[in-house]
This record gives structure tokens, sequence and C-alpha cells, in this order.
């Protein structure tokens, strides 16, 4: 899969050296020219200097001081700034003084994941013209170079910038209209972290001791100790962006700590043959992130895995379905999540669809509307609740529609499509499927006299056709839960 911005081995050794034992004080690149600060929270500032060293930072009126500890590391948490705007100037002050100019105060927002996170304005639906309009002072850009290794770095080769024609052509085409629609909307400077890395698995971007100790994801661990210790293992896999940890210890850590209001994700391609393990990573990772940053719940909206591969005419098992299953079932295991679902967006022919502008709307519908609480924006889609089972037909409830039938759109024609069902033997077949007055969905083939199960977009690349009156496409489900073909995959 793509994979720009990866950084040579020698830069993760010169990051590691380039601050001198005895210097200047210094800060971690999350602090520099135009970079935005977190509206409403205590922003941690962080940096290096001499052991003992006293150092004190200020924002407009506000100043905190503290000494460098023994191995020269320092922080100082800032007071909250409740209004947004700027520019500030943040000045830090040990035996030398470092200023950062035209600082705003905005919403932050980390932009991680694997390719589909990564593919960049340029690569992605009219780059020529979004990049023309592309001129919005008041939302900083900065990337985080792909550095695989176990050795936790504390600083990363980038910095901030303004977003322009010139600086957004190779940002995170997702992570950018996200933001533009944060900004267009709230009227409010967005700063947005983009640290994905194409084809990376999410093993990687967990810390690589907390897998060791899960009583389940151990297993994770424990194969990868012993591509470790093969005679001579492959020293790009070593470094690479499926490794336990790599992407934690390289990538995420130079950032964790600094003042964001959320992240968004788009990753599972590189995990779709683990599904049902994902059930538990997934989580996990939230989980782990949420701790590390120390800010609480903090909102987490991923993207679930669009339609791809060859369309089959017969109902077949998917490990793509399976994953996408696994993203769903992440939004009732912790808070402050949400699914943009977007089974109609792909492409069968490549991985890596163009339109990002959709996928970056559905995103930014969870955060207007969950975040911060702006009235009538939808977000959810419809999401199965339960089953009755008619005689030979089975009748489907679902959250997240309303107005009885009125409630559905739909595509193309009118009756819904892409529902299988199938009996005790557990043979799935198509179905035929009718909406029903009050909103609920019936459904049935003369083919299975005694059903047991539906299935709707179970596929890598279903035909589906039901959205909800607010135009969000109805989430891929099953009512069963027979073994899928991902059950054993560690």
């Amino acid at each position: 899969m793509f994979r720009p911005r990866v950084a040579p081995a020698w830069l993760a050794v010169a990051i590691l050296v380039a601050v001198p034992a005895v210097a200047d004080v210094s800060l971690n690149n999350m602090f520099g020219d135009h970079m935005v600060l977190q509206q409403g929270i205590k922003n941690r500032v962080w940096g290096k200097a001499d052991p003992g060293e006293a150092v004190t930072v200020t924002l407009g009126g506000q100043s905190h001081s503290t000494t460098a500890a023994a191995d020269g590391t320092w922080h100082v948490f800032l007071d909250p700034v409740q209004e947004y705007g700027g520019p500030h100037t943040l000045k830090v002050k040990g035996k030398n003084e470092v200023a950062f100019n035209d600082v705003l105060i905005g919403e932050v927002w980390v932009c991680a994941g694997q390719s589909n996170m990564q593919w960049s304005v340029n690569q992605s639906n009219d780059p020529d013209i979004e990049k023309a309009a592309a001129t919005f002072p008041n939302i900083r850009l900065v990337s985080v170079p792909q550095v695989g290794t176990q050795e936790p770095q504390w600083n990363f080769n980038g910095k901030w910038a303004a977003c322009s024609p010139e600086t957004v052509g190779d940002f995170s085409a997702v992570g950018y209209f996200f933001g533009r629609q944060l900004h267009q909307t709230l009227g409010v400077p967005v700063g947005l972290i983009d640290n994905a890395w194409g084809g990376s698995a999410a093993d990687a971007w967990v810390k690589r001791e907390k897998l060791a100790a899960h009583p389940t994801l151990k297993a994770i661990h424990e194969r990868w100790t012993k591509l470790e210790s093969a005679e001579k293992p492959n020293e790009g896999q070593m470094r690479g962006n499926a490794r336990p940890g790599n992407i934690h210890s390289g990538v995420l850590t130079p950032s964790i700590g600094y003042g964001i209001k959320g992240a968004i994700w788009y990753q599972g391609e590189s995990n779709a043959g683990r599904a049902y393990q994902y059930r538990e990573l997934f989580p996990f990772m939230i989980k782990t992130w949420r701790e590390e940053w120390g800010l609480g719940d903090f909102p987490f909206y991923w993207v679930q895995l669009a339609d791809f591969k060859a369309e089959k005419s017969e109902p077949a098992e998917s490990d793509w379905a399976e994953l996408r299953e696994a993203q769903t079932m992440t939004m009732k295991a912790l808070p402050a999540t949400g699914e943009a679902v977007i089974i109609d967006i792909g492409e069968g022919k490549d991985i890596h669809p163009k339109n990002k502008q959709d996928v970056a709307k559905r995103l930014a519908r969870w955060a207007l509307a969950e975040t911060y609480k702006l009235p009538g924006i939808a977000c959810r889609s419809p999401l199965y609740t339960s089953m009755e089972k008619q005689g030979s037909k089975i009748v489907l409830s679902f959250d997240n529609v309303s107005g009885g039938a009125a409630g559905w759109r739909p595509f193309d024609v009118a009756e819904p499509i892409g529902f299988t069902i199938a009996g005790a033997d557990r043979k799935f077949v198509a179905a035929k499927a009718s909406i029903l007055p009050d909103g609920r969905i019936e459904v049935s083939s003369e083919a299975v006299t005694d059903p047991v199960a539906v299935r709707y977009a179970w596929a890598d690349n279903p035909v589906c056709n039901m959205y909800s009156a607010a135009g969000l496409p109805l989430t891929p489900f099953r009512t069963d839960d027979f073994p899928g073909v991902t059950i054993d995959a560690k």
C-alpha cells in the first residue's frame, strides 16, 4: 500500500542525538510557529534543558515555571484559554529564550490510520480545484514522518504550516476535508496532526508492553517475539508498520500529551484477516491512547471499511464484512465513539477510493453533532437492533430511523436491495425485502420456509441501497453469530 513520507533509518538516530547533553532550552516540535493550542483545556508544554535549569513558559498574561529534572526533561501546564483566536506568542525562557509566533487557540484533531487516511489531497477527487480553494490561514497542518522503531522517540522532524494551496496538496485528504468542515461550520481555528502510515496494522499503534500484558492480545506479542528471535529477521519488517509498538514508539509517542479535542481514524484493511481479534484490539487501542493522553475519554471517530474487491452475485463469507462488524461493535464497547459508514463510497477496483470529501463529511457529522452539540445534524447511520420471526418471514427493527417508512430512502429503486436469509442449514440466499409502514423491514425468500437469520451488505463489495432519510447508509449487519472465517486467526 501507498507509503510516502517514510523517514530513512538514520533519521530516528538523528532525532535522538539532536538535543545536546548540555544545551539551550528546547521543545518538542509539536510546538512551533503557526501551531494551534486546544481551547478550553490545560495544554501541556514540554521540552529539554540542562538538569536543574529553571524554565518559565508564558502565553499572554499567564506564566508558569518549573525546573528541569535530572534527565533534562521538563513540562508545565498552561491555564485553559476559553476564547478562540489569536495570534499569540508562546515564550519559553531558560538560559536562553525561545519564542513561537502566530499561535492560535482552536480545535485540534489527530488524523491517524493507514493509507486511506494518509491518502493526500493530490490523490483525491478534484485536487486542482480543491487546492485552488484552500486558502484557510486559520487551519494549521502538521505531519509526523514514518519512523518504525521499538525505541520511544522524544521528537520528530516536522513543523506546523498554515493551510494554503501550496501546503495542502500532500496532506491527508480525509483530515483536511474534515478540518475544513469544522472550520467553516464552527468559525474557529483548527489544527490537524497527520500521522497516518499506509499499510499499517493496528497492532503497531499500541504500546508493545501493553499488548504483552493483555490476557488474549499477548498472542500478537508472542508471535512477533518468535519472528524477532529468528536467526536472520527481515530488517525491513523490524522497522515496518506491522510490528507491535513500532508506530506507537516512532510516530505517536512524540505527540502524546499535546492538547487535542479528539481523533479520527481510517484503518482496518491490514487487520481484516484477523477480524475477530480486532473486536478486542481496536477498543483496546483507543482505551490505551486515552489513558496515555490523559485527557479523559476524548472523542474518537472512525471510518468503517468501504466496499472493495469484485461484486459477487451469490452470498459468500467475507473477512472484510467481519472487520466492519468488529468496528461497529466498538461503538457499544466505548463511550464517545462513532462510526462513519461508507459502504456506498468505495471502488471495487481500488482499495483507495478517491472520494475522500464524502468520507470526511460523515466523520465531521459525528464531531459537529456529538462533540460540538450542534442541533439538527444527523450523524448516526441506521443500525440493526432486533429481529422477530413471523412464520416464513423475519421482521427487522432499527435505531436511527424515524418517521416510519418515510424514514428510509432506498437508492435508485424503490425496493430494498442487499438482504440475504438462511434457515437452520446456515446457507444464505438472496432475499426479498420490503419496508413496513412502521419503518421495520420484512425479509423473506421462497427458498427458505423456516428462516433463522438475515444479513445485509455482508460481502467484500455488496450490492445494497438502503439509506436513512437523512442520507446516511444502513450499517452492514448480520442477525446471527455463526462462526466467521477469521474466528481462529491470531
